[in-house]
């Protein structure tokens, strides 16, 4: 009887564990993504890639921001959360949505316009929704989908080793 609290405890920590590597993933995902990525010379400065977060736990925006020490194509990665969607238009070059519902997602898209932001979602959804890219969650590891036209829209260049590695390319 007493082993019991024990495996419960044991199972709730490898829960949290495996929650942890997957926004751990996810962050790597993103920025390995962003620098693969080239936006417009008027939207990039060259020396800091501005990654916006919204909706997302805390422990994917603090693996987004343990991530960020290293540069991405020689730029340096500074995280914001925005308060409001249309700060993002504005504040954002990546902008990383956690929000699982269509309304929020379609909500921020929608912010942004047209805007040259690379709009990145964790749910298989949001690439109906409008965003450039849908991360997904699988038993094997994680995978990503590409609207390839809506970058385009944006101005965004993605290369070709990520339009190649693609689960869905639209």
């Amino acid at each position: 009887m007493k082993l019991a609290p024990v495996l419960l405890a044991a199972a709730a920590s490898l829960a949290q564990a495996q929650a942890l590597d997957e926004d751990r993933l996810r962050a790597a995902f993103v920025l390995r993504l962003a620098q693969y990525t080239q936006w417009p010379a008027a939207a990039a400065d060259g020396q800091t890639l501005s990654l916006c977060v919204a909706g997302l736990s805390s422990s994917g925006l603090d693996a987004v921001r343990a991530l960020t020490s290293r540069p991405v194509g020689g730029a340096q990665v500074r995280v914001r959360t925005p308060a409001e969607p249309r700060d993002a238009a504005r504040d954002c070059q990546v902008l990383l949505l956690g929000h699982p519902d269509a309304a929020t997602l379609r909500q921020w898209i929608g912010a942004v316009s047209d805007a040259p932001v690379l709009v990145v979602a964790t749910s298989p959804e949001a690439l109906r929704a409008g965003v450039c890219i849908a991360l997904i969650s699988e038993p094997q590891g994680m995978a990503f989908a590409v609207n390839h036209g809506e970058s385009k829209k944006r101005g965004l260049s993605l290369a070709a080793p990520v339009l190649k590695l693609a689960r869905e390319v639209r």
